[in-house]
């Protein structure tokens, strides 16, 4: 029987530091605005006691973030002895191909130490290989959408697997292909800013191409790998019987949950689920376009979205009709104070054990995040980590509901 993965996730350019890719361009032309904006919003003391703050244009700029590059030794021992017996992570694109068809040995041996690092911990990695950010030179071709976007990314992948594939198992192409879709090409709010949902339709459909091109060329290069993607799944209901909403759900739930799963899971082994959210949709014509989620808000994440557990035993089970092994590849909310974090893991967990006795081929979970970490463009202050960085001095402090955690990875399910 296979064991059981529990563990936490991080994304590169969320924590490396030093990094240059597409983002990188971008926060700095958007800080001083995304702070100015932020002045609008009545903040909590406890978060603008936390450096940086959203209202300092440093919060939205990564720099050196976690300096996680230099010290991952040290995370990882932090993980491990945390009860973490695997780990999600993702490989910087831009440090391993900085110039097109040019690949970096020195980055890739730093990645090759970063597994070992894992392995030397017994920490099984599960590697990303594109977590939202991109090299320049392909951002500058046109990203996504440029004509060739999808042999370009399985030229990475298969030198990826070429290189790592004897220490690596668990693959995923790609982290929420449509998340990255709806923000980078419909509002506007992530690189690359553009406002167009015919434009967000193509890159959703380029994004699932270079995913398949990219199964393919890794299976290529090894049959006996574990390849798959993540896509953030969204629990929805219409709220009340009444027709009209359940048509509305209906027609928001195909975009949100990504009208092209189906196709992403015929060129995958198992499914990275990421779960964050629970939506109940009222169609209610005296309010926008955008005012149509009533959710009760009984008890919210510092980022104001809803807790709501039982939201991932009922999208376990809509998943398990694909017959793939599901593997929670990102789960987790934003809680400085660290009052809420300890039953929202024990209560998601809770509900994804009962969906595996009923029969849900679930095989791992992997808290968000390892770390407190750069939430693209929220900045710094959504603090999302078991552990606690004080950006100041870099400082790593667990949070005593990493340590809950700990007891209750001991206990199994």
């Amino acid at each position: 029987m296979e064991r059981f993965y529990w563990g936490a996730a991080t994304s590169s350019h969320q924590i490396e530091g030093g990094n240059d890719n597409d983002w990188t361009a971008w926060e700095k032309t958007h800080a001083k605005r995304l702070a100015q904006s932020a002045r609008r919003t009545t903040w909590p003391e406890f978060i603008l006691k936390n450096y940086p703050s959203p209202l300092e244009p440093e919060n939205y700029i990564s720099g050196k973030a976690c300096d996680h590059y230099r010290r991952f030794r040290e995370d990882f021992d932090i993980a491990k002895s945390l009860g973490h017996n695997a780990h999600r992570f993702s490989l910087e694109w831009s440090r391993i191909e900085p110039e097109e068809g040019k690949f970096n040995e020195q980055e890739i041996e730093h990645y090759r130490e970063v597994i070992r690092a894992l392995r030397e911990r017994n920490l099984e990695p599960f590697v990303t290989l594109w977590h939202w950010t991109v090299p320049r030179w392909f951002a500058e071709r046109g990203g996504w959408l440029c004509s060739d976007a999808g042999r370009l990314f399985a030229r990475f992948a298969a030198r990826m697997a070429h290189e790592f594939g004897r220490d690596v198992r668990w693959w995923l192409t790609m982290n929420e292909l449509e998340t990255f879709a709806r923000h980078g090409y419909f509002l506007g709010d992530r690189p690359p800013g553009r406002t167009n949902p015919f434009a967000a339709y193509r890159a959703l459909k380029a994004l699932v191409g270079a995913h398949r091109a990219a199964y393919d060329a890794m299976k290529e290069v090894s049959p006996s790998l574990a390849v798959g993607f993540t896509e953030s799944v969204v629990d929805f209901e219409p709220y009340g019987r009444s027709p009209h909403n359940l048509l509305a759900m209906k027609a928001i739930r195909w975009w949100r949950n990504d009208p092209f799963f189906g196709a992403l899971v015929r060129s995958a082994d198992f499914i990275g689920l990421q779960h964050y959210f629970h939506s109940r949709i009222r169609l209610n014509p005296f309010l926008s376009a955008w005012g149509i989620q009533y959710n009760e808000n009984k008890e919210v994440s510092d980022v104001g979205w809803e807790i709501h557990p039982e939201s991932i035993y009922r999208v376990l089970k809509e998943l398990a009709r694909y017959g793939k092994p599901i593997v929670v590849t990102e789960n987790g909310l934003a809680d400085a104070r660290d009052v809420h974090r300890t039953r929202y893991i024990n209560d998601h967990v809770g509900w994804m054990a009962r969906a595996k006795r009923e029969g849900v081929d679930v095989r791992g979970y992997f808290y968000w995040s390892l770390l407190d970490n750069f939430e693209w463009q929220s900045g710094f202050w959504p603090r999302f980590g078991l552990v606690k960085i004080d950006y100041r001095t870099l400082q790593r402090t667990v949070r005593p509901s990493a340590w809950q955690y700990k007891k209750l990875i001991e206990r199994g399910m």
